[in-house]
């Protein structure tokens, strides 16, 4: 299990594992740190005391400093698991839900066409309305969607990463999740 890493004023920067959330702990890096521990490592045993060193990480750590960030982009990166995930693996086109082997990224108006790979002009097809589609505009089709296609946001796109995220983690990141997202359904 990863651990959200927050910026001290709560905006999420990257997921980072118990090893990577350690050494933010033992360098005094962590400014504050949301929800109960829920991982524990256990290290040596000290020559002067007899007890063995342990460190209980915390689901959501906020760390000191300005942190450069990937995060911090206008937009979140596309990428097809991030997109069908978006989309809940719904065919915009007929409106069935599909296995991720089954899915593809469709561009609303074809990049052949001028269309860009964007959030905006990406949605999830099913490989038969995508080869039916081809390189034609929905108005040519006399087609509609099921749904109309978003960019996600910062909270979004920290889920949307498919990471397997704990309760804690969940609750704090979609407190910040828009009301139209398809991630609150």
């Amino acid at each position: 299990m990863d651990v959200l890493q927050l910026d001290v004023s709560g905006r999420p920067q990257a997921w980072l594992s118990a090893k990577e959330a350690a050494v933010l702990y033992a360098s005094n890096g962590v400014a504050w740190t949301l929800g109960d521990p829920f991982i524990v490592l256990r290290g040596g045993v000290q020559r002067r005391t007899g007890l063995q060193s342990r460190l209980e990480l915390h689901p959501i750590v906020a760390v000191h400093g300005a942190m450069p960030s990937r995060a911090w982009r206008q937009q979140p990166a596309l990428s097809n698991p991030k997109l069908f995930a978006r989309d809940r693996q719904v065919c915009a086109y007929c409106g069935g839900r599909f296995h991720l082997d089954d899915l593809t990224r469709e561009h609303i108006m074809p990049t052949s066409r001028g269309g860009l790979d964007t959030w905006m002009n990406c949605i999830t097809a099913c490989r038969g309305c995508n080869g039916r589609k081809g390189n034609r505009t929905l108005n040519e089709l006399g087609w509609s969607m099921y749904y109309l296609p978003y960019v996600p946001s910062l909270h979004e796109d920290m889920i949307l990463r498919g990471r397997r995220i704990v309760a804690d983690q969940m609750e704090f990141l979609l407190a910040s999740v828009p009301a139209h997202s398809r991630l609150r359904s």
